[in-house]
């Protein structure tokens, strides 16, 4: 898909937005027209993507926020609710690695944040913003994932097994919503030059790897009001849809 689709008017929300996929997915839809709401943890970050933004003739909203903090998920779709009625475009990209080790050599509290942030997060988030998706006339809500969720690579199992959880929490999303307007769909983004992609490979060449702004560009059809597709994986290395469809 290489479309850049017309998103003036809309209202799009974008988790972790202070840098990597998230931050340049979120410049992204700016440009092509919908007001971002921009949430992440780390203040400096949203402000420097709200000074491009802004530079660029856009427009956003800053929400510092955690996404361990289940209230404060809760409270953002009733801020949301009250200001603009609806949510047009939801981008659940926020996520954490955790540690890469043996299954047995994690601690319990490791293990605990990465399903807290990956796992309940997302939850919590499709909970609260549902609703919302579901008063606008196109929703559209794109989840990541990762091929750790079904690679199961030694050593990354806290990391898969959130983003398999995740996936099948799209997917159902997807089943229930799909005699609506709107569509759910997952992205794999492949490896990608960011932060987590460093920690995780610490002695990788990054110049080998896509940057973010190109995997953002990949991703940004699915936003559009004329898709389409629902329950699927949309596969940014390859350029094109792992088939999970959804049973007829």
């Amino acid at each position: 898909m290489t479309e850049i689709p017309d998103l003036t008017g809309r209202i799009a929300l974008v988790t972790g937005a202070s840098r990597g996929i998230g931050y340049h997915l979120a410049k992204q839809l700016a440009a092509a027209g919908a007001h971002v709401i921009a949430v992440a943890r780390t203040v400096g970050g949203l402000e420097e993507l709200d000074d491009e933004i802004k530079a660029a003739g856009g427009s956003a909203t800053l929400v510092p926020l955690d996404l361990t903090d289940m209230a404060g998920i809760d409270r953002l779709g009733g801020s949301i609710h009250e200001r603009w009625g609806k949510l047009d475009i939801l981008v659940a990209n926020a996520g954490v690695l955790g540690v890469i080790a043996p299954i047995g050599h994690v601690e319990a509290k490791v293990f605990d944040k990465v399903m807290a942030v990956n796992v309940t997060g997302t939850w919590r988030l499709i909970r609260s913003l549902d609703p919302l998706l579901r008063l606008s006339d196109a929703g559209r809500a794109i989840v990541m994932s990762s091929g750790a969720a079904h690679s199961a690579r030694a050593f990354w199992a806290p990391y898969a097994a959130s983003k398999a959880a995740v996936e099948a929490l799209a997917r159902s999303w997807a089943d229930e919503t799909k005699n609506s307007p709107l569509r759910v769909n997952i992205v794999d983004p492949g490896a990608t030059r960011t932060a987590m992609r460093a920690q995780a490979m610490p002695g990788e060449n990054p110049d080998t790897l896509p940057v973010p702004a190109d995997v953002a560009a990949s991703m940004l059809p699915l936003a559009s009001p004329t898709l389409t597709d629902t329950g699927r994986i949309w596969n940014v290395r390859k350029g094109g849809w792992t088939d999970y469809r959804l049973p007829e």
